[in-house]
């Protein structure tokens, strides 16, 4: 009798579990798996597969499927080329080698709540790449750290590189908007309005959605705060290292005429003269040609009406609480200079007088002062200006607060050949948890920033206030008092320590 009661409980568990992990979302049911006390939710499809005459077309209505669809494994990530570790950025900051392929408009679900009706608030992560690569799969993106501090973690997929921005006459012919080029905005749009149709079904309030990413995701979240077609599906945000401000960093705002004219030119350089012969091509052909193919967002007259400080200078932007900052070492690759190069180049670029007044600011009396000087404008005209032009126009004319942080954090070294500092995406495991995702030699001081750092983004998506829990108090953000939380081994609010370098640009 002992045994039969024993099988029944277990028996009574394993239905309870699977209950847990089966649910009926848009499009039918779908099974998860357990992880780390949380419900996962893999590969769910948000809309239908951008491929053969719907390959650039803005997202279609998904497919509905047929019996329970597993999701306990992530989808192919986006069309891209195969990963390869290099700079700063070994295996756990790329995706998986396979699979790749333009069916890939599926996001994750992370979700510690125990039923539906818990209403617990939900961050939206969009990865970056440049836009030309990336994807939810790779290492760092888990979400179950975040989850475990009480905020559903979504993790989604766009289409990138050419797939995701080709702008083009004959599709902005055929689209019933007259434009084309903005479609992983779209996707990201798309995403976002599957959250709020189905996040209920995991525990989450649609009401409370909060969306982040980091370095082209954080350009994304810009993008997205600025276009009036996202009203309603977020109501706070964060982006680390990224925002279109600024255009002299090589990203100047094109319009759809220029970019259409830049994807007919591609289409021809391809032999490709017809929307037609273009949809016609594999996937890994389009991929392997791409070469000049437009792929970044674009001021289409839809998606984007408007240059992004227009948006904001004029006020038109989603209002919403918003993280921004950036890296100590936020800087691409600078070959070493000696200061009388260093010199020669700021007198090429800016002209004589604005290069004496660069160097008051990027000094370079020494070739190592030179070097450190390119590396910070390197860092400042890419990254920092733009957050920092962001929390100023948004102080300037939104109403919701905006916080400043620095990570100045230099990680960890996995060898003596890799001394990268506070590198690019370095902070990315910190804010999520996540420092087991990647190999590095933690010590405690980690553990406890990656603690902190994850309260302050958990605590801003439940309340869209980052203080409390007993952490260090941080201000938000205004011109008159340009306050900046330092994300390092000393955590403390402080006024902006570059502010004459960022007011330069």
């Amino acid at each position: 009798m002992k045994k039969y009661l024993v099988s029944y409980i277990c028996f009574l568990v394993c239905q309870f579990c699977y209950a847990q992990t089966v649910l009926s979302v848009e499009g039918g049911q779908i099974k998860g798996s357990q992880q780390a006390g949380v419900r996962v939710f893999k590969g769910i499809p948000y809309a239908a597969p951008p491929v053969g005459h719907l390959r650039w077309k803005a997202p279609q209505a998904l497919i509905p499927w047929t019996g329970v669809k597993d999701c306990q494994q992530f989808s192919a990530s986006p069309m891209q080329d195969s990963p390869k570790p290099f700079m700063f950025w070994s295996a756990e900051f790329l995706i998986p080698e396979k699979p790749i392929s333009e069916d890939c408009l599926y996001l994750n679900v992370w979700t510690p709540a125990k039923k539906s009706s818990e209403k617990l608030p939900v961050l939206v992560y969009i990865y970056g790449g440049g836009f030309r690569s990336g994807g939810s799969a790779c290492p760092i993106y888990d979400g179950a750290a975040i989850a475990n501090k009480g905020v559903i973690f979504v993790s989604i997929n766009y289409r990138v590189g050419v797939f995701g921005f080709l702008a083009h006459p004959e599709l902005s012919k055929e689209s019933a908007t007259g434009t084309s080029g903005n479609f992983a905005l779209l996707d990201m749009q798309a995403a976002l309005r599957w959250v709020q149709k189905n996040i209920e079904k995991f525990g989450g309030n649609p009401a409370n959605v909060t969306i982040a990413g980091q370095s082209a995701g954080a350009f994304a979240v810009n993008y997205l705060v600025a276009s009036p077609l996202s009203k309603g599906l977020f109501h706070k945000a964060i982006a680390q290292s990224g925002g279109q401000f600024y255009t002299a960093a090589g990203r100047p705002q094109r319009n759809l005429a220029q970019t259409e004219e830049t994807g007919l030119k591609w289409g021809e350089s391809i032999q490709c003269t017809s929307l037609a012969q273009l949809r016609a091509k594999s996937a890994e052909e389009i991929q392997k040609l791409q070469g000049n193919a437009p792929t970044w967002p674009i001021i289409d007259g839809y998606v984007i009406p408007n240059s992004i400080y227009e948006i904001f200078d004029q006020g038109k932007q989603n209002d919403v609480p918003t993280i921004v900052g950036w890296n100590a070492d936020d800087k691409l690759f600078i070959p070493k200079l000696t200061k009388e190069a260093f010199a020669q180049q700021l007198e090429q670029r800016f002209g004589k007088e604005k290069a004496q007044a660069a160097l008051q600011v990027y000094p370079a009396t020494t070739d190592a002062e030179a070097n450190q000087s390119a590396g910070a404008m390197s860092r400042d005209e890419t990254f920092g200006v733009q957050d920092y032009w962001w929390a100023k126009m948004q102080s300037k004319t939104g109403k919701s607060p905006v916080f400043v942080y620095n990570f100045n954090r230099k990680l960890p070294a996995y060898s003596s050949e890799t001394q990268f500092g506070a590198f690019h995406s370095g902070e990315i495991v910190y804010a999520y948890n996540n420092l087991h995702t990647l190999n590095r030699p933690w010590e405690d001081i980690d553990r406890s920033i990656a603690d902190v750092m994850s309260s302050f983004w958990t605590n801003f998506a439940k309340t869209g206030n980052p203080n409390g829990n007993k952490l260090p108090t941080w201000q938000p953000f205004s011109s008159q008092h340009p306050q900046v939380m330092l994300l390092d081994t000393d955590m403390r609010c402080t006024p902006l320590p570059n502010q004459a370098q960022l007011d330069f640009w």
